[in-house]
Order: C-alpha cells, then structure tokens, then sequence
C-alpha cells in the first residue's frame, strides 16, 4: 500500500496580509497535526480577492518567484512539518504578471513554478485587467508523497486541465480556488455546478481531486457596493467522483483524507479509460470553434 494523506483548507482574508498568512499557517500546522502530508491552502490567499475590481492599485501586491516573502515564510513551514505545499501567489515576472503557483517538497524545496492556463472575465472576477494568460503549460510534481498536479480555479472547469494532468501521471489533483456569489446576479448560486463538475473530473480520470474555496463576504477596496461572498464548500473527491470529504459555506476548517495510491492505480489501470483513448480522433479539440485550427 502507499497510504497518502491530503488537507484542504479554507478560510476568510482580510486586508492585513500578516493575519491571512498566519491564519494559513494555523491551518497547515492544524492538517498537519491530524496526519496531512500534502496540504492546499485557497488560490491568492494573501489578501482579498482584489480582482472583484478593476483598480491598478492591486498590481502592487504582487511578488517576484525568487524574491517572495510569502513563497520563503511557507519554505521554512513546509520544511519543518515536512509537508507538501501547492502556494499560490500574484506574481510579477518584468512586466508581466500572472496568476501562479508554486509547489514546494517536504524538505521546503521549491520545485517548479505553473502560471494559470485559463483566465476568466467577468463582473466581481476581472482576472483579465491583472492576469497574463500563463505560458507554462499544466504541470505536474514528483513530491515526497505522491505525483501531484494542480490547477488554479478557472482551470477547474475544463476537463481538458484534469485529463492532461492525468496523461502525465498525476495520482491526485488540486485546485486552489476563490469562488462565491456573482454580483450582477445574486439569485446565482453555482456552488453546486462547480462542486460536480470537478467530481466529473476525478470520475473520468480516476484521480482523486482536491479543492480549496474561501469563505467570507468581501467588498472592493475602490468601489463602492460591489462585493462578493464566498462559498467555501472545499471538498475532497475519491477516484469514482465521490465526495468523501466536504466543508460547509461558512466555516473555517480542514478536511483531511487518506487514499491508497497503489489502490486507486490498480483501480484506474483495470477500468481501460486511458487504454481506450483515441487521441489521432480528438483533432477537434486543436480547435476553437471545431471547425478551423486555432479558430477564426
């Protein structure tokens, strides 16, 4: 058996960076305690949810890879508890700036750096005013404890992001997450969409799937009446898509499971969904409007 025990997180942020970090910091140690090696904390997690606006000020915030006091104070943590750390982060590369993570191994190595591939657009989510779309491609980590890959919450939505992190190996798959209400429309409530269609996900791929939403009502720091609350409703889904794991709407908190990786492959190898692809028929999805490559 190789027996891998996996956290979500999820909590509320504040604009005091030092409260969010340490808040996180509680978390992991508190995952860590009840067994957790590999550990997800919320996408952007070091402030408020600053793309529910517009404003140039955000552009502050964000960090340089290699010179990142959020990257470094969550090295040292990872390093000590000896657990695995997907961290995601604002991060500004010269004049670009993109939507990252990082996923820094049990010994607090940094390991590699993916730049969100899918950036949404929309009221109380302007990702495009701040986000380069990222040029990495999906990635997957050999950690300590498991071959992991992970997207970053938009990501979540195309089953092209999961079965990719799957066709490289992936045994388990995380997605760090800010997802609530839509302002311009309160009656819309897509918590229970996105939880399936990220069990889909887990179920066609026969990979378990790890998620981390935020919690809280949020206001814009530079417009007034625009806010957004958050669903949290983290989750963790075993390799049949079921929910094994699942938070609450408002509560701050950790979920904590163990899979049996030799379990879940032996399971995934003998249904033959990998087997049976057809990937020379799949020429379509070279496309976007399944006609003409790379569209019109």
């Amino acid at each position: 058996m190789a027996i891998v025990t996996v956290a979500a997180t999820q909590m509320a942020c504040s604009w005091n960076r030092d409260e969010n970090i340490a808040r996180a910091e509680k978390l992991v140690r508190q995952a860590a305690g009840q067994g957790a090696q590999i550990i997800l904390i919320q996408e952007l997690f070091e402030a408020p949810y600053f793309c529910i606006d517009q404003s140039p000020e955000h552009f502050a915030l964000a960090q340089e890879v290699d010179n990142s006091p959020l990257i470094t104070h969550f090295q040292a943590l990872a390093k000590e508890l000896e657990v695995v750390l997907p961290l995601s982060f604002f991060e500004r590369a010269g004049n670009a700036y993109y939507n990252s993570l990082v996923v820094i191994d049990a010994d607090g190595a940094v390991l590699d750096l993916y730049r969100k591939t899918h950036i949404p657009n929309g009221p109380g989510y302007q990702e495009k005013q701040f986000f380069t779309p990222g040029d990495t491609g999906f990635k997957v980590w050999q950690t300590r404890y498991a071959k992991i890959g992970v997207g970053i919450c938009w990501d979540q939505w195309f089953p092209e992001t999961a079965r990719s992190l799957a066709l490289m190996g992936a045994e388990l798959i995380f997605f760090p997450t800010a997802i609530g209400t839509e302002p311009q429309d309160p009656t819309i409530n897509s918590q229970p969409h996105w939880t399936r269609t990220q069990q889909g996900h887990a179920a066609a791929n026969l990979v378990p799937v790890i998620a981390s939403n935020r919690i809280g009502t949020e206001q814009s720091k530079y417009e007034d009446n625009l806010e957004t609350t958050f669903y949290g409703s983290s989750f963790i889904a075993d390799e049949f898509g079921e929910l094994v794991q699942q938070a609450d709407k408002t509560s701050e908190c950790v979920l904590v499971h163990s899979f049996d990786l030799d379990a879940v492959a032996k399971t995934r190898h003998s249904w033959g969904l990998f087997r049976d692809r057809r990937p020379t028929m799949y020429q379509t999805l070279l496309t976007s409007d399944g006609k003409q490559s790379g569209g019109r």
